[in-house]
């Protein structure tokens, strides 16, 4: 997992907020709290914002909601990074390329717990970026815990009553995806500064999705309860905890980062559990420890950074 967060730090771009106004003063009240606070912070903020997504789906559909999340994510991203259009060719196809994946990813991870339970579907999902850190591995160590994370996924695609195939699969497209969205973060930081090159990502994302979330929500878009449930998703979803991210980055080592990212998937169940009464299974429960234990294992024995 080690790998994975370096292939994304180094995709990340250098934080550079505006020096005054009110983004600085959220950035002066980030550094009074401590790195893995932040790092904690986002993963509920990701959680959180995906369970209110989720009851977004009776107004939007799940669709609708993917493309409300987007969209608002880009207008505020565009507001805040001002990047500028003159790409060259090569930057302006991994920008696309990024932004494609990003909006395929969120409308598979979307479909995902509209039919299974978040803390499964992001514990699938989670079996992208550790795929990406241990594929190509030569130490026995990272193929333990490749093992480990797959008895997991058996475990939660297996327990009594078992979760419905489709949902699974698109968990599975979602990870695939996020896999996807790292190797062409890291390409797409290259070539980029600050978070320019994100946002521009970001509103290539909202064009894939925008037209299967009007062909699902119509003008329940546009209605101003889903718009304003929409800006909250996008803020607790995108804006909030790339900006923690980035933040925490700065400030710990890419390892104890990873191992904090570890826990996402068992923060996703607690949400499921909390706020969508989504209660697993004892076995699934198992299984969630078994991908978070994998991609601890995977990040502590990882090499040195540099």
């Amino acid at each position: 997992m080690a790998d994975v967060v370096m292939a994304h730090i180094e995709g990340m771009p250098e934080r550079r907020l505006p020096s005054s106004g009110p983004f600085a003063a959220v950035a002066r009240a980030y550094g009074a709290i401590p790195p893995p606070a932040l790092v904690l912070l986002g993963v509920i903020s990701v959680q959180v914002g995906a369970a209110v997504a989720k009851q977004l789906f009776t107004l939007a559909g799940a669709a609708g909601t993917v493309t409300l999340r987007l969209a608002l994510a880009a207008v505020i991203l565009l507001l805040v990074w001002r990047p500028s259009l003159r790409l060259d060719r090569h930057t302006l196809l991994v920008v696309a390329g990024l932004g494609s994946v990003l909006g395929v990813m969120n409308l598979t991870f979307y479909q995902a717990i509209e039919r299974i339970p978040l803390g499964a579907a992001v514990t699938i999902e989670f079996l992208g970026p550790l795929a990406v850190a241990v594929i190509g591995s030569r130490r026995w160590l990272d193929g333990l815990w490749a093992l480990l994370a797959a008895v997991g996924v058996v475990l939660l695609t297996r327990a009594d009553g078992g979760l419905e195939l489709g949902g699974v699969l698109f968990a599975l497209a979602a990870g695939a995806c996020w896999a996807g969205y790292i190797l062409l973060t890291a390409a797409l930081g290259s070539r980029t500064s600050d978070g320019k090159g994100l946002a521009l990502a970001m509103v290539f994302g909202a064009l894939v999705a925008l037209p299967f979330g009007v062909a699902e929500a119509g003008t329940a878009l546009l209605d101003p309860v889903v718009l304003i449930a929409g800006t909250a998703v996008a803020l607790m979803s995108s804006v909030v905890p790339y900006s923690l991210e980035l933040e925490a980055l700065r400030r710990i080592p890419p390892r104890v980062f990873g191992i904090l990212m570890s826990l996402e998937p068992a923060v996703a169940a607690v949400a499921g559990l909390l706020l969508l009464h989504e209660a697993l299974r004892p076995a699934q429960w198992v299984a969630v420890c078994c991908v978070v234990l994998a991609s601890v294992g995977a990040t502590r024995s990882a090499r040195p950074e540099a």
